[in-house]
């Protein structure tokens, strides 16, 4: 059962519930490190990538509760400090478990971490900013191992927005002794419900929702309930679905406006519009898409960046998107090399695409797409190529389902509400 077969083409109409913020759920798993009191996180998405850090966890010796969105996550007693690698494998977030557990026992190993092969993923930011704060880090065979003495605050400035690399910081620099700096942060959505977490432990952190972030560290976290967010990049998902196939949709959760100001001039692109009421994004397709040009009828480019730039996370099934849309636009994907990968497929369904270099690729539209045979090769792509089966014409497989699974709870569920007709096996 980790294949679907689309019947395409589709026309979407119904109504969703989003899930949780998967990149704010999983740092706040590796937070229960830092203490030994409960957290009890509420609207935790019940995806692979979840259940996978929760392995850990419980690898770990913590104690785990998880059920119907709400988690009681517990490390207390006697708290195993290294991480196999078979474990590590699971998800690359598993790395995040290596700076709080050395924080708080003082010594941490951890193999290598897994994770979308998406290119390049660096792990340099991490190392520099934990050693900045105290910790000694070494090779340990395709691992690593932590320790340190004690922990002191510090000002840092990152080569790199990184988003695992500031949570990772943030996490250890909350246990620290004295002040830390973190310049150049990375401020995603995620990043900031982390800090807020980290505030209800007991911390003090200046700067949320920036890119400079000041952490006043305590040794005495203590336990905390928080609820997160809902996923804004799954939001955006299934958004580009409608606008690629056609119809209305309706998407309820725990809905902050603000993380979809980039996502709304982006679709404007497009001709589409969505409104936002309080936790609810409704939008209705237009009949036709048409790409709108810069000024001078130039071409439009769509690139991504840190936050708030248009996220990498929603470049995927924003291309299948333009794939349907009249016009030319160009993608240009800065931060992964091997993100563009999937175009491949789309120009074999049918879409006239042109692939620059591994950064940038073209796309002229609108496609006739027909069915085809694909296998999903990351969560963001896979889902990409989901939305352009239900615009094809024909039945296509989309093989690796669970590979999507790790980002999009209860994902065929949300299909079946929108109307898409598709089997699962």
């Amino acid at each position: 059962m980790n294949r679907y077969i689309i019947h395409g083409p589709s026309r979407i109409s119904g109504s969703i519930t989003l899930g949780g913020n998967k990149n704010a759920a999983l740092p706040m798993i590796a937070a229960a490190m830092l203490t030994e009191e409960p957290l009890i996180l509420h609207n935790v998405p019940d995806i692979l990538d979840v259940r996978n850090m929760l392995r850990v966890a419980s690898g770990l010796g913590a104690e785990v509760d998880f059920c119907a969105g709400t988690l009681r996550i517990q490390a207390k007693g006697q708290i195993k400090t290294a991480i196999s690698d078979e474990l590590c494998r699971l998800t690359r977030t598993s790395f995040l478990f290596a700076g709080p557990l050395c924080a708080h026992y003082g010594h941490s190993t951890i193999g290598s971490p897994g994770g979308d092969i998406i290119g390049r993923r660096r792990l340099d930011t991490h190392v520099y900013g934990l050693g900045k704060l105290g910790m000694e880090i070494s090779r340990q065979g395709q691992g690593f191992a932590f320790s340190c003495k004690r922990l002191a605050g510090c000002e840092m400035f990152l080569d790199e927005a990184s988003v695992t690399a500031t949570e990772h910081i943030m996490l250890a620099a909350a246990y620290a002794e004295g002040t830390t700096m973190i310049r150049n942060a990375a401020c995603e959505p995620h990043v900031t419900q982390l800090a807020k977490l980290l505030v209800a432990m007991g911390a003090e952190i200046d700067g949320i929702d920036t890119n400079i972030l000041i952490i006043h560290g305590t040794r005495q976290l203590h336990g905390a309930e928080m609820t997160i967010e809902s996923d804004h990049v799954e939001a955006v998902s299934y958004l580009s679905l409608c606008a690629a196939a056609g119809g209305e949709i309706e998407i309820k959760g725990q809905i902050s406006p603000h993380n979809y100001w980039m996502a709304r001039r982006v679709l404007e692109k497009f001709g589409c519009s969505f409104t936002i009421r309080p936790n609810i994004i409704t939008m209705k397709a237009p009949e036709q898409l048409v790409v709108k040009p810069d000024l001078n009828n130039a071409i439009p480019c769509i690139s991504d960046g840190p936050w708030p730039q248009f996220p990498s996370d929603m470049m995927s099934c924003m291309i299948t998107l333009a794939t349907q849309a009249q016009g030319t636009v160009l993608f240009f994907e800065k931060m992964f090399e091997s993100r563009m990968y999937f175009v491949d497929k789309l120009i074999s369904m049918g879409a006239n695409a042109i692939v620059c270099d591994p950064h940038r690729v073209v796309i002229s539209g609108p496609s006739k797409l027909h069915g085809v045979e694909m296998t999903s090769p990351d969560i963001r792509a896979g889902m990409a190529m989901l939305i352009a089966a239900c615009c094809a014409e024909g039945d296509s497989t989309v093989n690796n389902i669970d590979m999507i699974r790790r980002g999009y709870e209860a994902l065929g569920d949300k299909l079946n509400a929108l109307g898409v007709d598709f089997e699962e096996c």
